[in-house]
């Protein structure tokens, strides 16, 4: 069976083919696998139409009905710099100048798929009927063996994510091995588009986006503000409990820190810069790590004193590209649920542990059931990574016995570690069982050697530390885009921002409402009065619209009998019960999770 990855790399040659055939003088940029696809960035002189996608999409049907054959050639990098030139793509022109000019430093990951980035002295075309394009493969035999596939999406992108260069349309298409998988995600994605973040958040009023402050840079709500610090909570309960202390950091940084941690290198193109009027250069914080190193550094630890463990919820940022921007799922600010232990070597397997446990108790409040990913290094590309190659054979071999402990089957990460060490990633599936990667245990030999972090061992002499890197969140924003779709923004009575929706039935009976609405509050609950001149029935339907857990129905009866008309969401009955009762019964629900 071919792998799903060459299908869908042949699916995107197939789709450029069929573009240049409607459109002769197209000119391409990059064509990568991604996640259920493929897109392909093109540039056309205009912008495409949905029509235009439906066209594009006959078209690769009839490419893959003549079955053409995909050829390999290597050619010297000149000889393929001089073609495509007489071919007019000058943006694969660009790449390949890049990659003869500068080496692979200037080619990103996406770009890196189009060229060898182990051989500059030569590159591979692959030609398919009368296309041909620049690649590295590899890709099918033949059209026909690339699968089921779909276009679906088009969207605007700046040619290699900067706003100074030309704007190209990026098409983007679904591939599957057969038309029963593509059907079954075709209807998983229907029923996704209900539950989608971007259109609840907003119409729940947890989120909004503003142009003044730009793309990628959520606002959040009262409400959404609410369901933040409701997380964020919860995540600390667990830790403090667990011996964390809570720190605090700037949200700048110089760049000899990140010079020193190793980011500098490998992700400068993607932190905001900031030069200071006397000419410092400084940049916004992509991640806590290396900041929380300096607060251990601030003194000499005994190892009495180990481990140290620093919880922080604080937000980062990073200068994403604009087509890449997605909801909360992909934004440029975002906010850690973060924490580091420094501790000795033979501690690391109990505080896993610790947080194996804060993991587990924390995701199935929500009903997600994990399944764990050792990410290792890949031995093949050692330069992706920092620190000795031994040091990486221990650390990961130490994961696996943690993962045997506790005697769960994991997925095999090969390429997935982080550049400093190897993780322990957990996946969740959701209610529509798509699978997300959410919490992470990192373990980190290198970044404390850089820092020259130690603490006095018990013969009174200097030894190394390691760090443990954990977030069990990950990003606030991406796990409440995870979980509005998960829950289809109807949140347990625990998470919801408004748990009861108190309903007067008349002007008269609103005074009331609001007596109550203060009772529940200082009850610890939280509680919103319609006020509206709407019509009993009219103010359910609104309060089932904004999926409040609980509606209280209050009129002449109630105010005279003092009980209370509860509706549940989702029930058509209602049910009587007295305030004391119906109190503390959420207090109940409330304390419990449920």
């Amino acid at each position: 069976m071919l792998p799903i990855e060459t299908r869908r790399h042949s699916a995107a040659h197939v789709m450029a083919a069929a573009v240049k055939r409607l459109f002769p003088q197209a000119k391409f940029g990059v064509g990568p696998v991604i996640e259920n696809g493929f897109y392909y960035d093109i540039d056309i002189g205009r912008a495409l139409t949905p029509e235009d996608l439906e066209k594009i999409q006959d078209e690769m049907g009839k490419i893959v009905a003549e079955n053409p054959e995909f050829i390999r050639e290597e050619m010297p990098l000149d000889d393929a710099i001089s073609m495509f030139g007489e071919m007019g793509q000058t943006y694969k022109v660009e790449l390949l100048k890049d990659l003869k000019e500068r080496g692979t430093t200037k080619i990103s990951a996406d770009e890196a798929g189009d060229v060898d980035a182990a051989n500059v002295e030569t590159v591979s075309v692959y030609k398919t009927g009368d296309f041909t394009d620049l690649c590295r493969g590899p890709h099918v035999d033949h059209a026909a063996e690339i699968g089921a596939f779909k276009l679906f999406r088009i969207a605007g992108v700046y040619w290699r994510g900067k706003e100074t260069n030309p704007q190209l349309q990026r098409i983007y298409g679904l591939d599957f091995a057969t038309q029963e998988e593509l059907d079954t995600y075709l209807k998983m994605m229907e029923e996704a588009k209900k539950r989608d973040h971007k259109i609840l958040g907003p119409a729940l009023d947890l989120f909004t986006f503003s142009d003044l402050v730009g793309p990628g840079l959520p606002l959040w709500t009262p409400k959404g503000t609410i369901l933040r610090n409701l997380l964020d909570e919860f995540v600390w309960s667990l830790r403090s409990m667990r011996g964390y202390e809570r720190v605090e950091i700037p949200h700048i940084t110089k760049k000899e820190l990140y010079e020193v941690s190793g980011h500098w290198e490998k992700y400068q193109n993607d932190l905001f810069k900031i030069k200071t009027r006397e000419g410092h250069e400084f940049a916004m914080k992509p991640m806590n790590c290396p900041h929380h190193t300096q607060i251990y550094a601030r003194k000499l630890w005994s190892y009495r004193e180990l481990p140290q463990r620093y919880a922080n919820t604080t937000m980062c940022y990073r200068d994403e590209q604009s087509g890449e921007l997605s909801g909360l799922s992909r934004v440029r600010s975002f906010t850690q649920d973060d924490a580091h232990v420094f501790c000795r070597m033979t501690q690391t397997k109990d505080e896993f542990l610790k947080i194996w446990d804060i993991i587990h108790e924390f995701y199935a409040v929500f009903g997600f059931k994990l399944q764990v990913r050792l990410s290792r290094h890949d031995p093949a590309t050692p330069d992706k990574y920092l620190g000795d190659p031994e040091k990486w054979v221990i650390a990961e071999g130490m994961l696996k016995d943690i993962i045997a402990e506790k005697g769960v089957e994991s997925i095999d990460g090969l390429g997935e570690a982080a550049f400093y060490g190897p993780k322990l990633d957990f996946m969740a599936k959701d209610s529509l069982g798509r699978e997300w990667q959410v919490a992470t245990i990192q373990l980190d030999m290198n970044m404390p050697e850089r820092f020259g972090l130690v603490c006095v061992n018990e013969e009174g002499t200097q030894e190394t530390i390691v760090m443990i890197h954990a977030a069990i969140m990950g990003s606030i924003e991406r796990f409440l885009s995870i979980a509005i779709e998960h829950y289809a923004g109807a949140f347990p009575l625990w998470l919801s921002p408004v748990q009861v929706a108190i309903l007067p039935v008349a002007d008269r009976h609103v005074d009331f409402a609001r007596k109550l609405a203060e009772e529940f509050k200082d009850a610890g609950l939280r509680a919103e009065v319609d006020e509206t001149t709407e019509s009993v029935g009219k103010k359910i339907r609104n309060a089932e619209t904004k999926k409040m857990p609980i509606s209280l129905v209050v009129g002449d009866k109630e105010m005279e009998s003092g009980n209370l008309t509860v509706r549940r969401r989702g029930e058509k009955d209602q049910v009587e019960m007295a305030k004391a009762e119906f109190i503390s019964k959420l207090q109940d629900e409330v304390e419990k999770r449920a």
